[in-house]
């Protein structure tokens, strides 16, 4: 596994975000996708609730004490019962910015770390610390893409009563 490459990538996820959402006002990151989808703040908010209470937790366990359960984890909840919709999304960026760092130094600071080390998770099988930290990379770029499809619907939006097709489909 290339851990620095991974943690590289993480590292940027932020400044990609800032620079994707600039210029977002609080209407427009509040609205949701024609089915319901999240809005771009609730996608926020969930990333940074994720970042801590999912990922660095849960590879904490695998690296500390493999036999110890993991926390009980309800993003769809979460965005319910914590009010995600009504946050602010620029007060959520940041959030997800400051525990972001906190997890990039705490990644930076492991010491040879066993990424081979797992658990039985109920669902998915044996899971490998390994496992976690390319899942955690990997969950940047698909809300990326959640993010960047929330945009294109938005613009889509704007055009009215003109069509983006030209542009291609989604």
């Amino acid at each position: 596994m290339n851990t620095p490459a991974l943690i590289r990538q993480m590292e940027r996820f932020p400044a990609v975000l800032a620079a994707l959402l600039a210029g977002v006002d609080a209407d427009r990151a509040r609205r949701r996708g024609p089915r319901g989808q999240w809005a771009v703040v609730e996608i926020l908010a969930h990333l940074a609730d994720e970042e801590t209470a999912d990922f660095r937790a849960r590879l904490i366990v695998l690296l500390d004490d493999p036999e110890r359960d993991f926390e009980p984890i309800d993003p769809e909840g979460w965005a319910k019962d914590r009010g995600y919709l009504a946050r602010d999304h620029a007060a959520e960026l940041a959030r997800f910015a400051a525990a972001r760092a906190g997890s990039i130094s705490w990644l930076r600071s492991l010491e040879c770390p066993d990424f081979s080390r797992a658990k039985h998770h109920p669902t998915m099988g044996p899971l490998r610390a390994g496992d976690v930290l390319a899942a955690w990379a990997a969950h940047d770029l698909l809300h990326l893409r959640q993010i960047t499809k929330r945009l294109y619907e938005l613009t889509g939006a704007d055009a009215e009563p003109y069509a983006a097709f030209y542009a291609g489909d989604w």
